[in-house]
């Protein structure tokens, strides 16, 4: 089967996918998200497609089941009340954090037909210090000044507050690489993941986001789960959930 590519997704959530869901039911695998499970999960990915990892239901990918999971098993995200900044929603997650009578929820983007707020995220228009928690995922990577962006997330987030800054990353680099000079489309989605990537992050990625003043918690949340779970799940085995605290 061919990788779904991602204009699709949205219209797969109101037409497809309950076909999908149906047609590929089973108990192999469970998206954490909802609790359904499938005999399989889809294709997803630029170029070569990753195998058995968007699932039919929600639309999750691994790092948004993987997401789901930590904040289940071990946050009181579900249940204490907070502000939440939500930028480029994800399928996945936008309705059950819309209808979370614990959140209060807005979300933001400078495209997405989901955003509340019409924002760059380099130039913000939010006041310091007004969210207890923020959520940007796969967005600083696009970003040519991230160093801009990741000031301004600092700059909003309250005291005390999270953010999780999840980023596509390649830990077996050292250091992270861009270079302006690749232009080429079909070129800069062989170097960097997807054409309109601007970096691979690698390690020194948390050092950066300290060096803006978070405190950063590198968890990689798989070595917890047992290899059971990882498969049942469909996780990518050694992802790290960058958790950034701003001091109070």
């Amino acid at each position: 089967m061919n990788a779904i590519p991602r204009p699709l997704l949205i219209r797969l959530s109101y037409a497809v996918r309950p076909i999908l869901a149906l047609f590929l039911r089973g108990k192999r695998y469970t998206d954490p998200i909802d609790g359904k499970s499938f005999r399989k999960f889809l294709p997803y990915g630029y170029g070569t497609p990753r195998e058995n990892v968007l699932s039919p239901s929600t639309l999750s990918l691994e790092r948004h089941r993987l997401l789901w999971l930590w904040l289940q098993r071990e946050t009181d995200f579900f249940n204490k009340p907070a502000s939440l900044l939500h930028f480029a929603p994800e399928q996945a997650f936008y309705k059950r954090f819309r209808e979370s009578k614990n959140l209060n929820y807005t979300t933001t983007d400078l495209n997405s037909p989901l955003a509340d707020v019409k924002a760059d995220i380099c130039n913000l228009p939010f006041e310091d210090n007004s969210y207890d928690i923020i959520f940007c995922n796969h967005v600083l990577e696009h970003i040519p000044d991230d160093t801009k962006a990741m000031q301004e997330l600092y700059r909003i987030l309250k005291p005390g507050g999270m953010a999780i800054l999840q980023i596509p990353q390649d830990l077996s680099r050292a250091h992270t690489f861009e270079d302006n000079t690749i232009t080429e489309r079909a070129e800069r989605a062989k170097i960097f993941g997807q054409y309109d990537h601007v970096r691979v992050y690698g390690r020194d990625y948390f050092d950066k986001l300290r060096s803006i003043g978070f405190i950063v918690k590198e968890i990689n949340y798989p070595s917890q789960l047992t290899k059971e779970e990882v498969d049942l799940y469909r996780l990518a085995g050694h992802e790290i959930l960058p958790v950034c605290i701003k001091p109070q």
